[in-house]
C-alpha cells in the first residue's frame, strides 16, 4: 500500500454524511472502520488496517487494566461503515459529537487510515508542527 495522503475540505450533510474523495474509495470497497483516534479526529481505517489495530490493543490490554481501558472504549466507540454509490460515508452521532463535527470537515490522508477533523480543532493541533516545515522549531 503505497499510503492515504491529501487534505480535502467538504462538509457533512442533513443526514451526517461526509464524502470521501475518489482517490481514497478504492480502498473502501468492502467497507471500512470509524473510530475515535488522538487529538479528538476520527480514524476511517481499512478492514486489514483495522484488524491490525485490534489486533495491537488486545495485546496492549493484556498489560493492565488502564490499556484494558482504552482497549474497551475504542473497540465501543467503533463503527462499520460502507461508501455509498455517491462516494458518502454516514457518520454516527456519537462519533460527530465526539469529534465535534457539524458543518465543515477535513478528511485528510494519515498513511495508514485516512483521518475527519474539525478544521478549528485540527488548527489547535497539529498546525503548530506546520511551523517545523517552515523552517522554524527543529524538536
Amino acid at each position: 500500500m503505497s499510503g492515504f495522503v491529501g487534505r480535502y475540505e467538504h462538509s457533512l450533510d442533513v443526514k451526517g454524511r461526509v464524502i470521501l474523495p475518489s482517490k481514497f474509495r478504492p480502498a473502501f470497497d468492502r467497507g471500512g472502520y470509524l473510530s475515535t483516534n488522538h487529538e479528538g479526529c476520527l480514524a476511517l481505517w481499512t478492514l486489514e488496517e483495522f484488524e491490525h489495530q485490534m489486533a495491537n490493543k488486545l495485546e496492549a490490554a493484556a498489560i493492565n487494566a488502564e490499556e484494558r481501558n482504552r482497549a474497551r472504549v475504542w473497540a465501543a466507540s467503533s463503527h462499520e461503515v460502507e461508501i455509498d454509490r455517491n462516494g458518502r460515508m454516514a457518520i454516527p452521532g456519537h462519533l460527530r459529537t465526539f469529534a465535534e463535527l457539524g458543518g465543515e470537515v477535513l478528511v485528510m490522508g494519515a498513511i495508514d487510515r485516512i483521518e475527519l477533523w474539525n478544521p478549528s480543532v485540527w488548527e489547535t493541533q497539529v498546525a503548530p508542527a506546520a511551523n517545523y516545515f517552515r523552517g522554524g522549531a527543529t524538536g
